[in-house]
């Protein structure tokens, strides 16, 4: 790791103006364009000392503050989506600009607010008993090949320790602290080829049509009922995204048809059982069919579940100090950075009211960002009353 710098940075700790200077670098997958610079010389002038992880052309960024245990961790992005028709925005992208105090902006929501509300809280903390931490990446809105998953890898192969962790997401439904995250459901994507024959429609013995093999495998796959749901879980589901064919004659049997489905699993699901069983289906739908039928499946996260305990009551009990309200224990929603992190420590996300992420004039109320960070310093103060 470098050492931390003594002299201080220009940015202001308020945690507005410091996601004003995020937002204003457009960090759009897999550019960085000094986001983590930014947030590095914030982080080094608070003492902690920082390590910048490249994996590919994606920026990391681990730092640490101690040494000694426990070690709280905060998770997130400083890489943001592209924004879409710049002209129909009411302000700028990535000006960053205040009006009727709302800070407009792409991540403003998803999520460098939230990683300027925990450096301020951290900001306003005194030195804690044990460590504090950031592993930051910029490659959450992409493949995320590079980023959180390969900085875990590392850091476990290091021997580093993190006893837990805050992803800062935007959890919140309708207002701040009213949600959290405990959990997520897992995903999985297959691509299915289903490769015959082309030939006239008149003559279907000198083809080999692909399109009844790939009705037949939607067909089965669809029509297994997964799970009635699971402790804490809605019911996995299984969509199909997308059936193509391209053919744009009417008296021709294509050569090959495509299809693509996801499934949202719960606990009660392995990824590698439910691959194993969409190639099972694929086989014995392909059996006596003259062509090829091929799946490939891609496993983009297992389901995880933080368990409600003394990790979690910290967490409720710091918005509830900060918002006035109790925050509903959830699992809904996609997957997140958190799906990586679980295999090294507990994780629980909390941060903003997501409504307007990845949207036109992605927007957040600046008493928003600041009542988020009230909220992350009561949630380090008990954390480190609880488990220092």
């Amino acid at each position: 790791m470098t050492s931390p710098t003594p002299d201080p940075v220009s940015i202001d700790l308020d945690p507005v103006a410091l996601a004003q200077a995020l937002i204003r670098r457009p960090s759009v997958t897999p550019a960085d364009e000094g986001a983590m610079d930014v947030l590095q010389r914030q982080l080094e002038a608070l003492g902690f000392a920082c390590r910048r992880m490249r994996f590919g052309e994606i920026e990391n960024l681990y730092a640490r503050r101690g040494t000694a245990r426990p070690n709280l961790c905060f998770a997130g992005h400083t890489d943001v989506v592209p924004v879409g028709d710049d002209a129909a925005w009411t302000l700028g992208p990535f000006e960053a600009q205040i009006k009727d105090g709302v800070l407009y902006g792409r991540g403003a929501v998803d999520m460098k607010s939230a990683i300027a509300a925990f450096v301020a809280a951290v900001a306003n903390m005194p030195r804690q008993a044990g460590s504090l931490s950031f592993l930051i990446t910029g490659d959450e809105e992409g493949v995320a090949e590079d980023g959180t998953v390969r900085v875990v890898q590392a850091l476990a192969a290091q021997g580093e320790v993190i006893d837990h962790c805050i992803v800062g997401g935007p959890t919140s439904a309708s207002l701040l602290g009213d949600m959290v995250k405990i959990g997520r459901r897992g995903s999985i994507n297959a691509w299915i080829a289903v490769d015959g024959k082309q030939g006239h429609v008149a003559y279907p013995q000198r083809a080999a049509n692909p399109i009844p093999v790939l009705v037949d495998i939607l067909s089965r796959l669809q029509s297994r009922v997964l799970d009635e749901g699971y402790t804490g879980f809605q019911p996995s589901n299984l969509e199909v995204t997308t059936v193509d064919v391209g053919n744009t004659a009417t008296n021709v049997i294509p050569a090959s048809a495509k299809a693509r489905i996801n499934i949202r699993f719960n606990p009660a699901h392995q990824g590698k059982d439910l691959q194993a069983w969409i190639e099972a289906e694929c086989r014995e739908a392909a059996e006596g069919f003259s062509g090829r039928v091929e799946a490939l499946c891609k496993i983009s996260g297992e389901a995880f579940l933080t368990e409600p305990g003394p990790f979690t009551d910290v967490i409720v009990a710091a918005v509830g100090e900060a918002t006035g309200r109790t925050p509903e224990l959830s699992t809904t929603g996609g997957t997140s950075d958190a799906r990586f992190i679980r295999s090294i420590c507990p994780v629980v996300e909390f941060g903003l009211v997501g409504a307007t992420m990845h949207a036109v004039d992605e927007r957040v109320p600046v008493q928003e960002i600041r009542d988020l960070a009230a909220a992350y310093t009561a949630l380090i103060r008990r954390y480190f009353e609880t488990f220092a």
